[in-house]
Formats: structure tokens, sequence, C-alpha cells
């Protein structure tokens, strides 16, 4: 087991440890599960998320019989290392009722569910989408499209509606997000970017 694992306080909860689970793209929380020794070593050696079943009485790997597994991204220990914070890419739906998490209404980051949507168009091609059309002419023409919702966007600040502007931003958004998946980036680089230049300043 990891050195930065070693005090946790197993005996709090008689040899287990709560586990939160959290998508790292969309942040939203998927569910809680419980770890032992045992499921932390397995977790750390397949990362893949493992539990402790309570009421099997033995090690779970999550979506060992849907094949909707978590592949663990990163895991945290609390302030009182007692409980565990899992950063997650889920490869299906979290809850055994078929949705994303268990919690039905638990907040998540939109605008990365959406550049995760129009990934899996530019992948997919669906037809009848307008993404795919977008997709299908290329990077020059998707460019040419958020150079015009770019201007659009400005002269709706300028001259028209708050509601017009809002509507404006989000064709801009749109188009931003076809455009950085057409060059096989994401909203989440960006951000990275963001991140290192509030860093800086």
């Amino acid at each position: 087991m990891q050195d930065e694992f070693q005090a946790m306080d197993w005996d709090k909860q008689g040899g287990l440890l709560p586990v939160i689970v959290q998508d790292v793209a969309t942040l939203r929380v998927l569910m809680l599960g419980y770890m032992n020794r045992d499921a932390l070593q397995a977790t750390l050696a397949s990362r893949r998320v493992t539990f402790f079943s309570r009421s099997r009485q033995r090690l779970w790997m999550k979506g060992e019989q849907s094949g909707h597994v978590l592949d663990l991204v990163s895991l945290e220990a609390d302030c009182d290392s007692d409980t565990l914070l899992a950063m997650v890419r889920p490869q299906g739906p979290t809850c055994h009722r078929g949705t994303a998490s268990c919690f039905p209404a638990a907040p998540s980051d939109f605008l990365a569910e959406l550049d995760a949507l129009v990934d899996t168009r530019r992948q997919e091609r669906p037809e009848d989408s307008y993404t795919t059309r977008l997709f299908d002419a290329g990077t020059r023409a998707i460019a040419q499209k958020v150079g015009e919702e770019g201007v659009e966007t400005a002269l709706a600040a300028v001259v028209q509606s708050d509601s017009a502007l809002c509507n404006e931003s989000a064709d801009l958004l749109y188009h931003l997000l076809v455009l950085l998946r057409s060059r096989e980036r994401s909203i989440a680089d960006v951000l990275d970017v963001l991140k290192q230049r509030h860093r800086l300043s």
C-alpha cells in the first residue's frame, strides 16, 4: 500500500473507509462505497475502483458484471484520514438503475458534459445531426463558423438585449467546443491553460 494511505484510521468504522466517488470530467458525485485494506490495495494495483461489499462480505470491483467499471484517476484522503475521495472516469452508468449517478439530482459541470457529447458525435457521426455536419465540413469551416458566432456575440453585447447576448454566447461556446474537438482538444485543455495563468498571476 502506498505510504500516503498507511496512516488511515481503519478502526473508526470497523476496518472500513467510506469512499466518495466523483467523475473527474463532470465533477458529478457518482456513488458512495466502502473499502477495507484489501479493497484499497486492489484499487491501487488495478487502477479500477474495488470496494468491500458489506452485504456479500467480499471484495467487489465496480462493474465486474456490467462492464461499467470506474477507472481510477486519483485517490485522496480527507483531513481526518477516515474517508477517501476517488476521482474516476466511469465506463458507462454507475447506478444499477442505469443512470450516471446513484444520486439523481447530483450537480455536475454541464459544459464538460456537453463537451463529452460533442466528442461522442465526432466519433460516431450519427445521421441527421448538426454536429456531424460540422465535423464533416472540416476544421476550416468550423473555424469560420466560430468567427461568425464571435462577431454576432460582440454585436449582441453592443446593440441587442441581454437575452440575445446569452443566446449568441451559447452558440459561440457550442461551436468552440466543436472546433476544439475537431483538433482533438477539449474544454479541459483550455481550462488547464486558464488555471496555469491563474497560478502565475
